[in-house]
């Protein structure tokens, strides 16, 4: 068996068909120096099946434990962990043939015990799905803050595609978090415990997301939840850029309000948007070379920011309402 450098550790939740294509990109990745660890968290539709059609092709072992979050199922999976380094992807990415390739070369010459990466649309996508990456990765809406740009200082990873050094988990003691936000509030203390990390821009990942609007609104909904429920946490860690989205999404219902009171304030304000989505259209454009994906992205935008703010706004007035001896009860 080949020496294990790096342990992925994958928690899975009725997901069988992305998980499928994931271990096929393992499968076809230049660098073979690597296990795969996946952790079954109390689905009701099993991926066991399709761990066993790859256990010829990978060094893989396959867990089902009772459904506790994403968080507690990959401190499940580092405790199986063989690697020098774990890795985290999710369940619903593709990754190219050359992301160890690209972690080696990095670490190589920049040691650090914590890592992140980009995500990506791919052309196998629908243009839904290639336009909700667009605008999760792009500056105009979450301000490249996930590897969408080159980043400076201490590069905050997203467990979407994030590595860490054992070493590093050891100290740290892994997630605390079971869900919503549960990447940053780790990466905010391996931070604070003084470990380095590193944006590694070609260690870049194709994440599908969610197949609908619907769906992407909930879950962009969660981030939102998530970013209070760290700032509940660690006050200090809250800054003005996370009240984007509310004011984005106060200053979308104001419009119709200020029409009806026939205020000019209004139109000023519809221009601005109608200037800030024809940028976020003509950017995708020239970042997706698709008329299509473009157009998609303007929605997709404003379900981004509404759907952040908005459950940004919920947690706040949660937070309000809640005993501080509640806070943290996640």
């Amino acid at each position: 068996m080949d020496e294990v450098k790096y342990s992925v550790v994958v928690p899975v939740y009725n997901r069988p068909q992305e998980l499928r294509e994931l271990l096929q990109s393992l499968v076809a990745q230049h660098y073979k120096h690597f296990e795969v660890i996946v952790v079954e968290d109390g689905s009701t539709v099993s991926s066991r099946d399709v761990v066993d059609a790859f256990r010829d092709k990978l060094n893989i072992s396959y867990y089902v434990k009772p459904n506790t979050g994403p968080g507690p199922s990959r401190n499940f999976g580092f405790q199986q962990a063989q690697g020098k380094y774990l890795v985290m992807f999710d369940s619903d990415c593709i990754l190219p043939t050359s992301y160890f390739d690209a972690v080696e070369r990095f670490l190589q010459q920049h040691p650090v015990d914590a890592w992140g990466g980009p995500d990506r649309g791919h052309a196998s996508f629908s243009a839904a799905q290639q336009a909700m990456a667009y605008t999760m990765s792009s500056v105009l809406t979450t301000g490249g803050i996930r590897g969408g740009k080159k980043h400076l200082g201490w590069f905050q990873p997203r467990s979407f595609n994030m590595g860490i050094s054992a070493a590093a988990c050891k100290v740290t003691g892994g997630f605390q978090f079971a869900r919503l936000a549960e990447d940053i509030e780790f990466s905010i203390r391996l931070r604070r415990a003084g470990f380095a990390s590193a944006l590694i821009s070609d260690a870049f990942v194709y994440h599908k997301r969610r197949t609908s609007f619907s769906q992407f609104f909930k879950q962009v909904s969660n981030f939102g939840r998530g970013r209070v429920r760290v700032s509940r946490k660690f006050p200090d860690e809250e800054k003005i850029a996370h009240w984007f989205p509310l004011v984005f999404t106060l200053g979308g219902l104001a419009i119709p309000v200020l029409a009806v009171m026939h205020s000019p304030a209004g139109l000023v304000v519809a221009l601005l948007y109608a200037f800030y989505f024809a940028t976020i259209f003509f950017h995708a454009l020239a970042t997706t070379r698709s008329v299509a994906v473009a157009a998609l992205s303007i929605p997709a935008a404003a379900i981004q920011l509404t759907g952040y703010g908005l459950g940004f706004l919920a947690e706040k007035v949660k937070t309000y309402m809640q005993k501080p001896a509640d806070y943290n009860r996640y």
